[in-house]
């Protein structure tokens, strides 16, 4: 019996999908919920099953293809077996199982520090990561490098007994790629973001001493209690929901010549992977634990990592927070994720000279900024919303008694 494999199911907001890699070809068996092929859309990317056992008997879009919602893309034959190899001698043919197994178990050097998909590209490939030069952040080797390696299209990396490659002088070496599907939406977003909202960017600073004490007082009980860390991100993450409980203007979002208050707390967590940014949500911040919030943003970020995030991790959320001080940034001017009317950018922690009852101390400050929508958010909120923000990290204990 034919079964079809279609594209799943694509939001509203994906209006089509691009085929990024086929794991089968045509012939090859297959097993039910066997990832099939991946399917690359402007926000994630996507496995798609097979639904049945069998063989793989048609492939009907190659990679690069284009398709939509519940477009056809693969037949296969129901309980049907692949077809067997062409008779051998007797000696090898009983030799055959134990070497197929034993390759089978054996797989490329380097392969540890791949994401899954890239793991099993590069098994099924049998492509050495090590040979591969990596076009992710820090040479990271992508599961597209793969790919390209495995088609003859990406250059290998040096071998390490070879010395490095001096450029020619006056040479100016130029290489053009082509923008995945989510960085160009990415840069979609943004330039949406820049036409349609009339921005503005609010800085305060944060003394983030108490909130230091509390983290070294009980850490220790709140892992135990807890199995996780407790980190700064939860800290902010609350403050925000509350802050945002007295401000629900910043909380608002724009359709048309309305504004919608959000009666929740939906928190957009921007989280860094080798394809760009994305901001998976925390859903119903107001009724999080700081527990809740320390596994749901760990949760985020390995299937970030993993290349597990859904389309529905991404869709929604009423408020988002960004951390550039993970990576080193003193301040900046964060853009706002539409439809949502402003943003929370954290920045990295720096111990600086500060006045306190009339004696300098060292202080661990941080800088926060507050980007957001001026048609409806008036300077004095966004101030006085920052200034709440500011008051309960300096005050911890106000914001664990939702004061």
């Amino acid at each position: 019996m034919s079964i079809e494999v279609k594209v799943p199911v694509l939001p509203e907001s994906v209006s089509d999908a691009l085929i990024a890699t086929w794991h089968k070809k045509a012939g090859d068996a297959v097993k039910r919920d066997e990832n099939l092929l991946d399917l690359e859309t402007d926000k994630v990317v996507l496995e798609v099953p097979a639904p049945v056992d069998g063989v793989l008997k048609e492939i009907k879009f190659e990679e690069g293809a284009t398709v939509t919602s519940n477009q056809v893309i693969a037949v296969i034959e129901e309980g049907a077996a692949a077809a067997a190899p062409a008779p051998a001698a007797a000696p090898a043919a009983a030799e055959a199982p134990k070497a197929e197994k034993a390759e089978a178990k054996e797989a490329p050097k380097g392969v540890d520090e791949l994401s899954p998909a890239g793991r099993r590209v590069a098994v099924e490939e049998n492509i050495d990561p090590s040979k591969v030069a990596g076009t992710g952040r820090d040479g990271r080797v992508t599961k597209e490098d793969l790919v390209n390696a495995g088609k003859g299209g990406s250059a290998p990396a040096a071998a390490p007994s070879a010395p490095a490659a001096k450029p020619t002088p006056g040479s100016r070496p130029e290489e053009r790629v082509p923008m995945t599907r989510i960085r160009t939406r990415i840069a979609e977003r943004l330039m949406q973001s820049k036409n349609s909202i009339a921005m503005l960017t609010s800085f305060n600073e944060v003394n983030l001493a108490e909130v230091v004490k509390l983290r070294k007082a009980l850490g220790e009980q709140f892992e135990k209690a807890n199995g996780v860390k407790l980190g700064f991100m939860s800290f902010f993450v609350k403050a925000a929901t509350e802050a945002l409980k007295r401000y629900p203007v910043i909380n608002a979002s724009v359709d048309g010549n309305d504004i919608i208050y959000h009666g929740y707390q939906d928190i957009s967590i921007a989280v860094s992977t080798d394809k760009g940014l994305v901001t998976p949500v925390l859903r119903d911040v107001q009724d999080m634990s700081f527990a809740d919030v320390e596994k749901g943003i760990i949760g985020y970020a390995k299937k970030a990592r993993d290349g597990k995030l859904g389309l529905d991790d991404l869709q929604g959320g009423t408020f988002t927070i960004t951390n550039g001080g993970t990576f080193g940034s003193l301040l900046s001017t964060p853009i706002v994720n539409p439809p949502q009317s402003a943003i929370l950018g954290m920045h990295t922690i720096k111990e600086r000279p500060v006045v306190e009852n009339g004696q300098i101390v060292a202080a661990p400050m941080m800088y926060i900024a507050l980007s957001y929508d001026h048609r409806i958010i008036d300077g004095r909120d966004a101030v006085l919303f920052l200034v709440d923000i500011k008051n309960q990290l300096e005050n911890p204990q106000r914001m664990l008694l939702g004061l």
